[in-house]
């Protein structure tokens, strides 16, 4: 399949951003759409002046029209705790209405979909590490529900286009990510606690300690979504795509107390409801169908991130 012309719904937000730069690197005409409800226009200020990418000021829940397009990366979402609870009806609303918007022009213009989806479709896991065949364990009723149902909604709907439309449809299921355009305060672990360190603050952490994430780099991320979106023969499969090196979550306090040479101190708070107690990928299917695998180690990526928290 020719690919030229590449939409990237959330174009401005962490991951869509990069998602542009790789692109355009390689030459591709990119199409960036973003509302900026979470996303940043500083993520893309670089990219306004260069003749391969218009950017388009819209909500995907409202109808798109198009000239031409032959790939479509659906990461528009609220994708932080802090941000998805405090726009729920946003985040299931682009997780239904613009889904079905993004897989009609997908449609309209025979062009290949990549549905971003996330880890967090598996739940409160009771299967360790997660594969793309486990179903997951998730209260469709908590705080949570409005992110994980709505994600798996999406990849339902995106599913029932494949099946019944035989859309060239691939589903990646991303896995806790960080780096470089993260926003300080996100909500997420890694950008919470380098920000805490480097203020000096107490660094906050719920629970005991003990629950588990693995933890990817941004640019091994983008080199894995970059092979989903451009190897032929994809059509139809759901892919883990993160690192599969798992750290409690005290033990990555430490690695950035460490890293900062921070004076904080360690507190603890009650877990939150439904917070998942073990994460971690099973990446075998992506590496047999694609080869990939992340290269950056955690403390690596940690000490790059840090930079971008200090510079900033």
């Amino acid at each position: 399949m020719k690919i030229r012309n590449i939409l990237i719904s959330g174009a401005a937000g962490f991951i869509g951003s990069h998602l542009c730069d790789k692109f355009l690197e390689n030459s591709y005409h990119v199409i960036g759409v973003d509302n900026f409800l979470t996303g940043t226009p500083k993520n893309i200020e670089h990219l306004l002046e260069m003749e391969n990418f218009e950017f388009i000021h819209h909500d995907i829940t409202a109808p798109l029209e198009l000239n031409s397009v032959d790939l479509i990366l659906h990461f528009a979402c609220p994708a932080s705790p802090v941000d998805y609870l405090k726009f729920p009806l946003e985040t299931m609303k682009v997780n239904s209405v613009g889904t079905l918007n993004m897989l009609e022009i997908a449609k309209k213009h025979d062009a290949r979909y990549i549905f971003a989806s996330t880890s967090e479709i598996y739940g409160d896991p009771t299967v360790h590490p997660q594969s793309e065949s486990y179903w997951g364990n998730v209260n469709p009723i908590g705080p949570r529900s409005v992110y994980d149902e709505a994600k798996r909604f999406s990849e339902a709907i995106s599913m029932s286009y494949f099946r019944e439309q035989s859309l060239d449809m691939r589903i990646i299921r991303i896995f806790n990510t960080y780096g470089p355009r993260m926003k300080s305060n996100d909500g997420r672990v890694v950008p919470n606690f380098i920000t805490q360190a480097l203020n000096m603050e107490n660094i906050t952490v719920y629970g005991n300690g003990d629950q588990t994430r693995s933890f990817c780099y941004i640019t091994d991320l983008i080199e894995g979504i970059f092979e989903i979106a451009l190897t032929d023969n994809l059509k139809g499969e759901i892919m883990n795509l993160g690192n599969p090196e798992e750290y409690k979550i005290i033990d990555l306090a430490k690695i950035i107390i460490e890293k900062t040479s921070s004076e904080s101190q360690i507190i603890y708070k009650s877990l939150p409801e439904d917070d998942p107690k073990q994460r971690c990928p099973d990446i075998t299917k992506i590496k047999g169908l694609t080869g990939w695998q992340p290269k950056v180690s955690l403390k690596e990526g940690i000490n790059l991130t840090i930079d971008y928290f200090k510079n900033k």
